[in-house]
């Protein structure tokens, strides 16, 4: 094992860390121990090795060990990373606030509990070589992980994955947007912000006439958000009232929509009709907020926070793809995503580093 090499290549990936990341280590219980892992940095390399890496808790102790970066059993690993939660959140806001994503909830949102959902496959390397489907759910302004559901990968992505509380606001992506989800939702009281999906239910005006939609579509402007009053039905779900809000996209952004969802077609080896290729010049969202509580421009604000986190992590769903994830243990099943997101993190600013701020490669601290 070149050793010294390692030891270069983590001196680089240190430099990438936000200030004071050692000293909230303590403050946050994550080294409250010291007793053979005696060091934040040799905490923090120790759980990259498990967490980026893809390898197992055994794995990681026999690498540490050869590595002579620590003697510890397994278990002892599984218990530093549960008591690193915490740690690990705050070095992920840390590295988000540094690339200069807000993240802080703005005074028209008290009373919700904002919370981004998704789902990533995990597939388990080794002896298991299971795979697994993790669904969560992030506080919006906070990253802290609130729920986790571990199915195989049969069960979809839907908001019927996770409970729901009085004042919950879930926003999900096109996937989302399904009569059963939407309608499960406002039964818990909870409401949705969702990209709408082409097809996904029958939209109706207040008057009960079909809503034209591309119609509507048509006259929007650069700039202008409309906010149309519906219902939106299917054959097994009675009428439920929405907001459909939308945005024109540029030129730019609207062809960068087409070409990847031809791509996507293409993989899929689907057609993709006219109406469905013209709306990716749009975004669209249905949500059940009222317009007398969130207008029209503030539910995209609060859609475009959910993308900008999504873009800072836009790794994360191939980091997060090969694991070994806890699922025994929801406070270790919590480490382990809040460490994925340093993770992606940590990668997505080493590759900006090097593509536009320095030859070099790395900050100067």
């Amino acid at each position: 094992m070149d050793t010294e090499k390692f030891n270069e290549n983590w001196d680089v990936l240190l430099k990438f860390l936000p200030e004071g990341w050692e000293e909230q280590a303590k403050l946050l219980g994550a080294l409250t121990r010291q007793r053979k892992v005696d060091t934040p940095q040799k905490l923090l390399r120790l759980l990259m090795i498990h967490l980026a890496d893809g390898c197992s808790l055994k794995e990681t102790v026999t690498r540490a060990e050869a590595g002579n970066l620590a003697e510890l059993s397994a278990v002892a690993l599984l218990k530093r990373l549960r008591t690193s939660s915490e740690w690990l959140r705050w070095i992920a806001i840390s590295l988000l606030k540094n690339r200069g994503v807000l993240i802080e909830k703005p005074e028209w949102l008290e009373g919700y509990n904002v919370r981004t959902v998704d789902a990533s496959i995990i597939s388990e390397l080794g002896s298991t070589g299971t795979d697994w489907r993790l669904h969560y759910s992030l506080q919006l302004f906070g990253l802290y992980c609130d729920a986790f559901n571990i199915t195989r990968p049969i069960v979809g992505e839907s908001f019927t994955n996770f409970s729901i509380s009085k004042g919950d606001l879930l926003i999900g992506d096109r996937i989302y947007c399904t009569l059963r989800g939407m309608h499960y939702l406002k039964e818990k009281e909870g409401d949705f912000i969702v990209r709408y999906r082409h097809k996904s239910c029958e939209l109706l005006t207040r008057s009960g006439n079909k809503f034209l939609l591309h119609n509507e579509l048509s006259s929007l402007k650069i700039g202008e958000v409309a906010d149309w009053q519906l219902f939106i039905k299917g054959k097994e779900y009675q009428p439920l009232l929405v907001r459909l809000c939308a945005i024109k996209k540029s030129e730019e952004a609207a062809k960068r929509s087409i070409k990847r969802t031809l791509r996507e077609m293409s993989k899929k080896q689907k057609k993709i009709s006219p109406e469905t290729l013209e709306l990716q010049g749009y975004v669209i969202l249905l949500t059940s907020i009222s317009n007398g509580v969130i207008f029209g421009k503030r539910v995209m604000e609060i859609y475009r926070c959910r993308w900008q986190i999504e873009l800072a992590f836009k790794r994360l769903k191939s980091i997060m793809g090969l694991g070994h994830l806890p699922k025994k243990d929801l406070e270790s099943a919590r480490a382990w995503l809040h460490g994925k997101l340093v993770v992606a993190l940590l990668v997505q600013a080493i590759v900006d580093e090097g593509r536009f701020f320095s030859p070099w490669g790395y900050p100067l601290k």
